[in-house]
């Protein structure tokens, strides 16, 4: 069975989680009013490998969608995610242009 992860804003910290039991994976953003840019996605070594990063960054981006923020994303996996999922880049800044 595949592992379900709840997705946290840690808004103290600037990042989303996802709590691994013995880690945390994370993305790092800094918001800036109507806009949001994520930095940063770490994943634990320990846990590379398993799809938690894309797992991460999807339930990111639902957040983000139901929030109603526009995206600005600085970090290469998470730009990366999104030009294999084209259907998240409608909440991309416009001007920002993913391959």
């Amino acid at each position: 069975m595949e592992q379900e992860y709840k997705l946290v804003d840690n808004a103290e910290a600037k990042q989303f989680e996802f709590d691994l039991g013995d880690s945390i994976a994370k993305i790092e953003y800094i918001r800036a009013k109507e806009k949001i840019y994520l930095t940063h996605t770490e994943v634990p070594e320990s846990h590379g490998g398993k799809g938690i990063g894309s797992k991460l960054i999807k339930q990111t981006l639902e957040h983000i969608k139901a929030e109603d923020l526009t995206l600005v994303p600085l970090c290469p996996f998470v730009a990366t995610y999104i030009s294999k999922h084209p259907e998240w880049k409608t909440l991309v800044l416009k001007g920002i242009n993913i391959a």
